[in-house]
């Protein structure tokens, strides 16, 4: 009996070391626990970077995975790829929803990117010219949301219940005959030597090399809607994890990041 139980301690000792190993090798404590979130590089990725370590101190192991377009990061939460992403606003997320029959929901407000069109070719928007071509995102939310920018300064009218989805089949008046070419949104600073102009999403901009608030020839206030999100699977909004990250991202420590970073081109909300 007694050589049975040296046996057993012994398997036992063994155990604790290979789990004790396999933890060491991944440079993680047994307690610490994995939190996978996809963002946008900049400045999406960039924050979380920043919280990285203050999510570290309170046991949560942050692996952000990078997406480049608007589309992949909510197909992944969806399928359980990531267990949240950061990129977009809620109109956006409530317009994919609807496209792609999700229930993916916002977690919290984190910051704005002020929205801005951009130009190579003119210094001012008063300098924009009849038949100018102007590129604007291809997404729903996001070109509307750029021609209602134009819409605002009266450069174009628009069709009033169609105003946040507009699209240039929405415009009803066009003094300037403005002419629009639709792109995928990443592809937008690209095509800057093409165009008349561009509305780019600050992220993008940012990429870049842009300042939208030194570059931009219009440009959305701090009072914009269209405030970025954490957004999470509905079934996880109550998570342990899920609401460590909320906490930690709406803390004072990254409201200073923020606000010192990125000058004013990127504003938090919370």
């Amino acid at each position: 009996m007694k050589n049975k139980k040296n046996i057993l301690l012994f398997l036992l000792v063994i155990a604790v070391i290979v789990v004790a190993a396999v933890f060491f090798a991944l440079g993680r404590k047994p307690e610490e626990k994995v939190l996978k979130v996809g963002a946008t590089p900049v400045p999406h990725a960039e924050i979380l970077e920043f919280i990285k370590p203050m999510l570290a101190e309170k046991g949560v192991v942050l692996e952000i995975v990078e997406f480049t377009d608007y589309v992949t990061p909510n197909l992944a939460l969806d399928d359980g790829s990531i267990d949240a992403n950061f990129f977009q606003h809620l109109p956006y997320l409530e317009s994919f929803n609807r496209d792609h029959n999700l229930d993916l929901v916002s977690a919290v407000k984190v910051h704005v990117e002020p929205f801005g069109l951009y130009s190579e070719k003119i210094q001012s928007i008063d300098e924009l010219p009849d038949g100018a071509l102007i590129a604007v995102p291809n997404d729903p939310t996001n070109e509307g949301r750029a021609l209602l920018l134009l819409a605002n300064r009266g450069y174009i009218k628009l069709e009033a219940e169609n105003e946040l989805e507009a699209t240039p089949y929405d415009i009803v008046d066009n003094p300037k005959n403005l002419q629009f070419r639709e792109l995928e949104a990443a592809q937008l600073p690209r095509v800057l030597p093409d165009v008349t102009a561009a509305f780019i999403n600050t992220n993008y901009a940012l990429e870049a090399g842009l300042n939208p608030l030194d570059d931009a020839l219009i440009i959305e206030g701090s009072e914009s809607p269209y405030a970025n999100i954490i957004t999470v699977r509905k079934e996880d909004q109550d998570d342990e994890l899920i609401k460590i990250l909320v906490e930690t991202i709406t803390s004072d420590e990254v409201r200073d990041f923020i606000l010192e970073k990125y000058k004013g081109a990127v504003v938090p909300v919370f």
